[in-house]
């Protein structure tokens, strides 16, 4: 029998305080801003100030349309971390600084600080890259936007390093903690619907177990699957196979699976998990025969837990969808859940194109760009059709810079002949909206 939890000699709920404080306004770092991407933003805020209009941006460039989507980009949480990231850097410049992993999961970001002398201690999969023996009690240690488990919290404590010094986790992760440590200490087990090697979802799983059993599944196949143990159709014996590596240390699931709760990793898909939520919630109505007025004996009630910037995407990206297009870009890192989710979407569609930044747009008739399904860039060609008018829908998620944004809509324009100049059409558009 085998659980992503190891076992723990150390106390979960030791009270250590932030002593470095997260900003509400952001001033990032120049290299990752578009002055043109950024005015349109602004424009939209302006005449959209409760966010209700997800119908994207045309901007009309003669042979080609672009249509841009209303929501895209930085979020509040990425935000926070690379500015955090950056004064760190330029507060500590006699310092050795590391971070538990990538800060976000976009090249560009990542790329930067490595430059500017930042080392990663694990990458995004987990594989140690610096020894924690090699760590000291004066180097600088920051925790990305994802957050971080308490097993390295007390790694970092061990080796005279306060874990939450340079915490530069996402509130609205954060958020998930504190509503899986309430709901847990309402004794339900708490169900996280995520990817299990997703940094976030590792985080998460780790805060949830420390008060209450917890499982991590990965869709609505699992859900499927986990409905046979909470009906007592499958042998416990069962369960510890087909949820290996996804269940807490002492997991019973007869138990277990009496009282539980969803909450998810921020980034998922939200259709997915309110279908998982609602599928789960039946099973248990109809396992123990409730009525609707008992229904919380059995199942937490639990607000949607995914991020304000996945919502808005996501909401955009259908805004998106609405309008007719020959294909899609969508861009960021190819490992950033979000971004990935985005072009699912997508996809069902339309021809989509993932891709890290502008680079990947070889020419006219050659995009190199990431497969979802396969894992790997391929090798599109032709992939612009030739027709009088061409219409592409532009997206990217929330960890992509405005300056690659910026970067693929001009190189995407140059790529037709006669095509109107960018700088006069967006500033067209601003002027009429």
């Amino acid at each position: 029998m085998h659980s992503i939890a190891q076992k723990r000699t150390f106390s979960t709920h030791t009270p250590l305080k932030r002593t470095f404080k997260k900003m509400k306004s952001f001033s990032i770092p120049s290299l990752f801003k578009s002055n043109l991407i950024g005015r349109i933003k602004e424009a939209r805020r302006v005449q959209d100030k409760l966010k209700k209009d997800f119908t994207p941006t045309h901007l009309d460039f003669g042979p080609v349309e672009i249509l841009l989507s209303r929501h895209f980009g930085f979020c509040y949480g990425v935000e926070n971390a690379v500015e955090t990231a950056y004064q760190i850097i330029d507060q500590n410049p006699d310092k050795r600084i590391f971070l538990l992993s990538e800060m976000i999961h976009n090249p560009a970001v990542n790329a930067d600080l490595a430059d500017r002398g930042v080392r990663f201690i694990q990458d995004t999969h987990g594989n140690q890259l610096v020894e924690w023996s090699e760590l000291s009690s004066n180097d600088v240690v920051i925790v990305p936007a994802f957050g971080t488990t308490l097993e390295t919290q007390a790694i970092l404590q061990s080796r005279g390093i306060d874990p939450y010094a340079y915490d530069t986790t996402c509130p609205f992760v954060e958020k998930v903690w504190n509503r899986a440590d309430a709901i847990g200490k309402k004794d339900y087990t708490v169900i996280v619907h995520g990817k299990p090697s997703h940094e976030e979802t590792k985080a998460t799983f780790s805060h949830s177990q420390s008060v209450t059993p917890t499982l991590i599944i990965k869709d609505i196949k699992q859900a499927i699957a986990l409905a046979a143990y909470i009906k007592e159709e499958k042998l416990a014996e069962e369960f510890f196979a087909e949820f290996d590596g996804q269940y807490s240390e002492g997991f019973n699931p007869v138990k277990d699976l009496k009282r539980i709760g969803v909450v998810n990793q921020t980034t998922m898909l939200a259709t997915d998990t309110q279908e998982i939520v609602d599928y789960l919630r039946q099973i248990i109505r109809l396992h123990f025969q409730l009525a609707p007025e008992n229904i919380k004996d059995y199942f937490a009630d639990t607000r949607d837990t995914l991020c304000y910037a996945t919502n808005d995407n996501q909401s955009a990206t259908y805004g998106l969808l609405a309008e007719e297009a020959d294909f899609a870009i969508v861009a960021g890192g190819y490992n950033s859940s979000n971004t990935a989710h985005l072009v699912d979407l997508c996809v069902e569609k339309l021809p989509t194109y993932f891709i890290k930044n502008a680079e990947k747009l070889i020419s006219a008739d050659q995009v190199l760009h990431f497969d979802n399904v396969a894992k790997e860039e391929k090798t599109t060609q032709a992939f612009i059709p030739t027709k009088e008018k061409t219409r592409i829908l532009l997206t990217c998620g929330a960890s992509c810079p405005d300056a690659v944004m910026e970067e693929i809509l001009r190189k995407l324009v140059s790529f037709f002949p006669g095509a109107k100049d960018v700088d006069e059409v967006v500033n067209t558009n601003l002027q009429s909206s």
